[in-house]
């Protein structure tokens, strides 16, 4: 997740007062700063064919695709976090500047300092928003991926997709092919 700035701590407002003006990139949970740290040469790959794969299927909808540099609100919960990738279709984010409220669909790739981090308590917090409806892990390292989906009774399934199978996003009415998410890691 990266490290604890030595800050005191400081208000959702004053983080995002705050934030813009770093050199770096701050997650923000609960009053508390986190240091983003940089990424792997494979974690950069797999987020940008993601990105790559949604953008183009999703050409002409209403829905749009953004990656890394946007901030994603969970405001139920005060925090901010940094998807790897995010899907919403909502308008008013595609207005919004500072972060958005409603996606669809978030990716994250996994890397070895964050991944139990990602697997439990930042997935928690994004299964919390109401809008979404999945929420992909990534691991360019295994090659794995696991999708978690909200079902009809409002209920969360993980599937574990296996190597060489099909990323299926109902939500988007998408399957994205296995060596599309990992070409080109090596």
């Amino acid at each position: 997740m990266g490290e604890a700035h030595p800050v005191q701590p400081m208000t959702a407002a004053e983080y995002l007062d705050w934030e813009p003006a770093q050199l770096e990139k701050y997650q923000y949970i609960h009053g508390e700063v986190f240091a983003m740290g940089g990424a792997s040469r494979r974690h950069v790959t797999v987020s940008g064919n993601l990105l790559t794969e949604l953008d183009r299927y999703l050409e002409g909808s209403p829905c749009r695709v953004y990656m890394a540099d946007m901030k994603l609100e969970i405001k139920k919960e005060e925090i901010y976090f940094y998807p790897d990738v995010l899907v919403t279709c909502d308008p008013e984010d595609h207005k919004a500047e500072q972060f958005m409220r409603s996606p669809v669909v978030v990716g994250e790739v996994l890397s070895e300092s964050t991944a139990a981090f990602d697997r439990g308590d930042k997935a928690t917090y994004y299964r919390s928003l109401p809008s979404l409806k999945e929420f992909v892990l990534i691991d360019p390292e295994r090659r794995r991926m696991e999708l978690y989906r909200r079902t009809q009774q409002d209920t969360w399934e993980l599937l574990d997709i296996p190597p060489e199978h099909h990323l299926p996003l109902h939500s988007l009415e998408l399957e994205i092919p296995w060596q599309r998410i990992f070409r080109n890691v090596d």
